[in-house]
């Protein structure tokens, strides 16, 4: 029988890669279900409902034990919680105001920072410059006219997702299989579901809404996090900050095909402009040897 020490790094490697993919495609197409629900329940609602049904679905799968665990384990999770309702409050609240693509085109530059940082080469940070300069292209008509204030809350999107990351993995090495995503997942429920009720009222609480937030909280959460969760035990966090390069381009094409957002060739070329950006820093992050005192999240597997 095949054990996990038999398995070879690289088809480990391959397999946490696949999950990455797998979890951006469900992630982008739950966001562009999620549009359709914000005339009913606005963004904070959204927000709401997808962390709520997320929490229960995690919790009933991984029943996660709560006893045994230090202060700095709770106080991780916590943090952890706290950047997942962050995270997606600040994602839909830029979403409801500019296109998908362009949402998560510039909430990307988190992540990617996050890998040049962690490189530690200076030359790394002309991959960051080129995504800004995407970035920039952005405003060019690309999309339309961007809203100001939208672009504002998917930077500081970018600026959770980064932490996210970041937590995401120290979590992973502090609780066993999705305890501790559950737990955050619960906690960040709780944060967002006032702000959440306060402004969606009882039209978050119709079947069909309901319905829909389910399915989002599935497509948007429960399967992307899980999948994060798991392959960041697998890989370094500037290689799997790198993966998510190609989330503007899944996005775009979804906000394309099941929103029927434009976009035009200047748009094309800023997305480009980021991904190849990111291709370079991952590439310049790879060739950083990781000191055996400074483990990643591969090195301690639950």
């Amino acid at each position: 029988m095949t054990t996990p020490a038999s398995v070879h790094p690289r088809s480990r490697s391959l397999g946490a890669v696949g999950l990455v993919v797998a979890g951006l495609l469900c992630q982008d197409v739950g966001a562009s279900f999620a549009v359709l629900l914000f005339p009913a329940v606005g963004a904070l609602g959204m927000v709401a409902l997808r962390l709520t049904f997320s929490a229960i679905i995690l919790l009933m799968i991984a029943r996660p034990r709560l006893r045994g665990y230090s202060r700095r384990d709770w106080v991780t999770v916590a943090l952890f919680g706290i950047a997942l309702a962050s995270m997606n409050g600040l994602f839909y609240e830029a979403l409801d105001r500019i296109p998908l693509g362009a949402t998560v085109t510039i909430e990307v530059l988190g992540p990617l920072v996050l890998s040049v940082v962690m490189s530690r080469h200076a030359s790394s940070w002309l991959w960051a410059v080129l995504a800004f300069i995407g970035v920039v292209l952005l405003g060019q008509g690309s999309f339309g006219q961007l809203d100001a204030l939208g672009v504002v809350f998917a930077f500081a999107a970018a600026a959770a997702w980064a932490g996210y990351i970041l937590l995401s993995a120290r979590t992973g090495q502090r609780f066993p299989r999705l305890d501790g995503l559950a737990i955050a997942m619960a906690i960040g429920a709780i944060i967002a579901l006032p702000a959440g009720i306060t402004t969606a009222g009882a039209g978050m609480f119709l079947p069909g809404n309901l319905l829909l937030g389910a399915a989002v909280a599935v497509l948007s959460s429960t399967i992307p996090y899980a999948f994060e969760l798991l392959a960041l035990r697998r890989l370094p966090s500037a290689t799997f900050s790198i993966l998510m390069s190609l989330s503007p381009a899944i996005a775009t094409t979804a906000g394309l095909v099941l929103l029927h957002q434009k976009i035009t060739a200047i748009g094309v070329i800023a997305i480009a402009l980021v991904i190849i950006a990111s291709i370079g820093a991952v590439r310049s992050a790879a060739t950083v040897p990781r000191r055996p005192a400074d483990p990643g999240p591969s090195d301690q597997l639950a």
